[in-house]
């Protein structure tokens, strides 16, 4: 009897302390787990207070907004790392090579007598160790311990990517000689760090890319970072706990790209290296498993040390839809942005973010100016062609509000870079969006209550000039792709989390 009132007394306290804890603490704002804002405080009238509207909202805050939700959701993860006592069904046995992945520097470039085109049609052994799980979402997480990686599923195929293809060949047709046109498919990790056993989960990328690199008209040129990635797929060239790929893996896309363009590239001696410790990035708070929270890495980014640059932003400001509702002046800042060790948006090194146009000028005099198209992936890029051209303007796919025939004709852009990651190539609306920019009127914005995305600020820890947040990129927590219409909603499901 005494053992029950015990027990009783203990629940009692738990339930009041929780109780304490989520009515009269701070309510959270941000999570950096889930990388995006939580639900505000509803606004209240009448009208949505007698349609049951804002007692929805009400509830819907108080959930969403629960004091220090990252730390109940990580020990939440922790308690079920520590009730898993053996693998479920879902997860994936297989081989491993005994050599651990080694580092950038004391990775060989590429292996003696091959090159990239050799190595992109070898048939490599997993470089991971351990073993393979399917956690949330679908991600999978390979490897064990400190080596643990999560890699996102691709489920495009053959037949996918024309509609990014057709954008390419439309620009060339629109710009004619004048414009040399590039297109990028750039691959995710998933395409070089699968384990064999474990590829039936996933599709290749390879053939999407040949499908895209085929459709392309003979004036576009094919820039195959697919290739050159795999060359280097011994090195860092992808982040193991976040969706985007290394800088690392920028610099040989981005000199590939210099070498089609026949435009100067130098080699690693002319950037400085910095490092962001203990970095963890988005596939921590989309897996939802401790294993990556508990094998954080090092953020290596580069930035030149032999060259002059100004970079001057327009920053875009978009509503709860992500939709461009207005913009600022334009204004000087920094390129790159500084993070602390242990900041999990370090990604947002390079120009603090999406919802912004760039314009970088340089040193360099040879009369090229490059436009690039981007995604998130391509954020990484811009900051190694400094050396590369005059000027390097900087357009988001999802955020541009002026013409760009137009902008083109203007800034005298010579060569237009059109680089997307494979599953924004797969989708229709990425595609219509970046060819809708050929036509549409400038400062044309969306009605709706805004976000202002200028006025968010960035975690504490950050000393970045000017705080921005842009909207998730869509492989961000995208599903396996079957289908183009499938394609085009990974956009939009998406948007349901804020962050790069």
């Amino acid at each position: 009897m005494r053992l029950s009132k015990i027990y009783t007394f203990i629940v009692v306290l738990l339930f009041a302390a929780f109780a304490i804890v989520f009515n009269t603490f701070p309510r959270s704002t941000y999570s950096e787990l889930e990388k995006r804002e939580l639900a505000k405080f509803p606004e209240f009238t009448f009208e949505r207070l007698k349609s049951g509207e804002f007692t929805r909202d009400i509830s819907a805050w108080f959930s969403d907004s629960e004091p220090y939700r990252d730390v109940f959701m990580a020990l939440s993860m922790e308690v079920d790392n520590l009730m898993r006592m053996a693998f479920s069904e879902d997860n994936i046995s297989f081989q491993a090579p005994t050599d651990p992945i080694p580092t950038a520097e004391s990775a060989s470039v590429e292996e003696e007598g091959e090159t990239a085109d050799t190595l992109s049609n070898k048939e490599e052994e997993p470089l991971i160790e351990g073993t393979a799980k399917i956690a949330n979402a679908g991600i999978m997480i390979v490897g064990t311990g400190e080596n643990v990686r999560a890699l996102m599923a691709y489920g495009g195929s053959e037949k996918m990517g024309g509609g990014f293809a057709q954008t390419a060949n439309k620009y060339k047709e629109t710009f004619g000689s004048g414009v040399n046109v590039y297109a990028m498919a750039i691959p995710t990790a998933i395409e070089f760090y699968c384990p064999t056993k474990a590829k039936g989960h996933t599709k290749p990328q390879r053939p999407t890319i040949d499908n895209i690199h085929s459709s392309l008209s003979p004036d576009v040129k094919a820039v195959d970072a697919y290739a050159v990635l795999k060359a280097h797929r011994n090195e860092n060239i992808y982040l193991r706990t976040d969706h985007h790929w290394a800088p690392l893996g920028a610099y040989y896309a981005a000199q590939e790209f210099a070498r089609i363009a026949e435009v100067p590239f130098p080699d690693t001696t002319a950037y400085d290296k910095h490092i962001v410790r203990r970095f963890v990035g988005s596939m921590y708070g989309y897996s939802k498993d401790v294993a990556v929270k508990n094998a954080p890495e090092d953020f290596i980014y580069y930035t030149p040390n032999n060259v002059e640059y100004s970079t001057t932003y327009i920053n875009f400001t978009i509503n709860d839809k992500y939709q461009v509702t207005g913009e600022s002046h334009s204004y000087k800042g920094v390129y790159f942005f500084k993070y602390k060790d242990g900041n999990g948006a370090a990604y947002s090194t390079f120009m603090g973010g999406d919802t912004k146009l760039t314009t970088v000028k340089t040193s360099t005099q040879n009369g090229r100016r490059v436009l690039i198209i981007k995604d998130s992936f391509g954020n990484a890029i811009p900051g190694y062609l400094f050396y590369s051209f005059e000027e390097v303007h900087v357009v988001d796919f999802r955020y541009f509000t002026k013409n760009m025939r137009e902008y083109v004709e203007q800034n005298g852009i010579t060569d237009i870079l059109y680089a997307l990651n494979v599953f924004n190539t797969c989708s229709s609306s990425s595609s219509r969006r970046v060819e809708r920019f050929l036509t549409q009127s400038p400062g044309i914005y969306a009605a709706e209550t805004p976000k202002d995305s200028t006025k968010t600020e960035l975690p504490a820890d950050t000393t970045a000039s000017t705080a921005v947040m842009a909207a998730p990129d869509t492989t961000a927590s995208a599903p396996a792709i079957q289908t183009e219409a499938e394609a085009s909603a990974v956009d939009t499901m998406t948007h349901n989390a804020v962050g790069e």
